[in-house]
C-alpha cells in the first residue's frame, strides 16, 4: 500500500504538481484528427486545464486558453480564421502561440503583449497530441501502431469518472481477467439470457477462467520503454503444463498496449488524465494485413463514443473494455491506496507505481524522463524493444499463426461483438480484411 502522500504524489495531475510536471514532458493525446473534420473547434481539459482545439480554414492546428482576453467569452464558441481562431463576440485573433494577432475596432497602433496560453499539437496516425511541457518541445515518438503500414484503424473515445491511475495499473494486474472477463462476463450474459454465446469454445470466456488455473507466481521487470510482465504457470498446480504467459506490453507513462505490430488485431488503450478525476481513456485499434493480403483503404481514421449505460441507464457490461472501466470506476474518484490490502498478484502494479515515482524524482531533480525523445523520433518504435517477427514473416501462413486461433482474430465471423470493436465504424473493413487473411492462409497450407 502507499502513504496518503505518497498516493497524492502520484494520482494529482494539475499544474505544479509532481505528477503533472512529469506528464508536461510528453506528447498527449487529446482527440481524434477526424472529430475535427466534424466540428473544428472543441473544449478540451487535459492536466487540469481547460483548453480549445482548433483546426483554421487553411489547416492548421493550435491549442490555445479557453477564454478570451477581452470579455472572457469562451473560446469553444471561437470562429476558424485562416491565421488562428476568432473570438464570436468582438473577433479579436489568437494564433497558435496564444498570441493576439488582431483586435477589430482597436486602434491599429496601440500596443497589446498580452497573451493565451498556447501549447504545440501534432497530428499522428490519426490522433491529436499536445505538448504543454517546457520547451522546446522533444520529438513525437512513432510508436509502431501509430505508423504500422497496410493496417485498418480506428479509435474508441470514453470519458471515465475516475483518476488515470487506476486505469493505468489496470495493465499491472493480468490476473484480473480471470474475474472481471471471466466469471463477471458469464454471469452478466447468464442474467441477460445470452449465455449460448460463451458456448463457443473459442470464446474469451473460457480463455479468461484458464488463467486462474495453475498460478504458481507472477513477475515484472523494467525494459527499455516500459515494464514486462506475466505469470508463471505450474502443472503440478494444476496448469495444462509448465509456462510462462506474458501480458500486454506496457508503454510509459500511459500506454498499454495488446497484440503485436502487424497482427490482424492489437491496439493502445491510453489512459490520458484529463484532471485528478477524470479519464479520457483511448483505445487505438490497428488491424493489419499480413504479407500479400492487402488491408482496405482508409482516408481518414474513424473515431466512435462506445456506449457504457443502456438506454434505462443500467451499466452495459457484456464486452470487455466496459467490464474494466466499471471496476476502475467503482474504485472512487481517487482510489485511497493506503487503505488497500495487495496480495501475490499484485507485484506488477508495486513495480509500476515505483517507476512512475521514480520518473517523477527525475524531472524533480531537472533531469529527463524515460521516453523523452528531444530532436527527433525513430521512424518507428516497437514498445517491446524490438520489431515484431510473426505475422510479419512473409511466411506466416506457414507458421500456422492459425486466425482460428484466437477469438480478436476472427472478426468476419462474428467475433466482435464481444469487445468495444463491436461499435467501431471500420469493423466492416475489417471483417473483410480477416476473410481474406483465412482465405490465404488457407491457399498456403493447401499449397504446402
Amino acid at each position: 500500500m502507499l502513504t496518503v502522500e505518497q498516493n497524492e504524489r502520484l494520482t494529482r495531475v494539475g499544474p505544479g504538481t509532481p505528477c503533472g510536471e512529469l506528464m508536461r514532458r510528453y506528447w498527449i493525446p487529446i482527440a481524434p484528427f477526424a472529430r475535427l473534420l466534424e466540428e473544428p473547434v472543441q473544449k478540451v481539459r487535459v492536466l487540469g486545464e481547460d483548453l480549445v482545439l482548433y483546426r483554421n480554414t487553411k489547416g492548421g492546428l493550435g491549442l490555445i486558453g479557453d477564454r478570451c482576453l477581452h470579455r472572457r467569452v469562451d473560446m469553444k464558441y471561437g470562429i476558424p480564421d485562416e491565421n488562428g481562431l476568432r473570438c464570436p463576440y468582438h473577433g479579436w485573433l489568437y494564433g497558435a502561440t496564444g498570441a493576439c494577432l488582431e483586435r477589430p475596432m482597436e486602434l491599429a497602433n496601440a500596443q497589446f503583449n498580452d497573451k493565451l496560453k498556447g501549447y504545440p499539437v501534432e497530428e499522428l496516425g490519426g490522433l491529436v497530441f499536445a505538448y504543454l511541457g517546457p520547451l522546446p518541445a522533444p520529438a513525437l515518438p512513432r510508436w509502431d501502431l501509430f505508423v504500422w503500414p497496410n493496417a485498418v484503424r480506428q479509435i474508441a473515445i470514453n470519458v471515465l469518472d475516475c483518476n488515470w491511475l487506476q486505469c493505468q495499473e489496470n495493465t499491472g494486474d493480468p490476473t484480473h481477467s480471470v474475474w472481471a472477463h471471466g466469471h463477471m462476463f458469464k454471469y452478466e450474459l447468464d442474467k441477460k439470457g445470452a449465455g449460448g454465446r460463451s458456448e463457443d469454445a473459442t470464446h474469451t470466456i473460457h480463455s479468461r477462467l484458464e488463467m486462474g488455473v495453475g498460478i504458481k507466481e507472477l513477475y515484472a521487470k523494467q525494459t527499455q520503454y516500459g515494464m514486462e510482465k506475466g505469470i508463471v504457470y505450474s502443472k503440478e498446480l494444476g496448469a495444462k503444463e509448465d509456462r510462462v504467459r506474458k501480458h500486454s506490453t506496457v508503454i510509459f507513462p500511459f500506454y498499454t498496449q495488446t497484440g503485436t505490430a502487424g497482427a490482424p488485431r492489437s491496439e493502445y488503450q491510453i489512459r490520458v488524465p484529463m484532471d485528478d478525476t477524470h479519464t479520457l481513456h483511448i483505445c487505438y485499434q490497428v488491424y493489419a494485413g499480413p504479407p500479400g493480403v492487402e488491408a482496405p483503404r482508409q482516408d481518414v481514421v474513424p473515431w466512435y463514443a462506445p456506449p457504457t449505460v443502456d438506454a434505462d441507464g443500467k451499466p452495459i457490461l457484456d464486452y470487455v473494455l466496459a467490464q474494466d472501466a466499471i471496476v476502475w470506476v467503482a474504485q472512487g474518484a481517487i482510489v485511497d491506496r493506503s487503505q488497500e490490502k495487495l496480495g501475490r498478484t499484485d507485484v506488477p502494479i508495486v513495480l509500476l507505481r515505483r517507476q512512475l515515482d521514480e520518473q517523477i524524482t527525475l524531472v524533480e531533480q531537472g533531469k529527463a524522463p524515460m521516453n523523452f525523445f528531444p530532436g527527433q523520433s525513430p521512424d518507428m518504435l516497437h514498445g517491446s524493444g524490438k520489431p515484431p517477427d510473426d505475422w510479419t514473416a512473409p511466411d506466416w501462413a506457414k507458421r500456422r499463426l492459425s486466425i482460428g486461433q484466437a477469438y480478436r482474430q476472427k472478426y468476419h465471423k462474428g467475433f466482435a461483438i464481444d469487445d468495444v470493436d463491436r461499435y467501431g465504424p471500420a469493423v466492416p473493413l475489417v471483417q473483410d480484411l480477416h476473410r481474406r487473411i483465412e482465405e490465404a492462409e488457407i491457399k498456403a497450407l493447401e499449397e504446402a
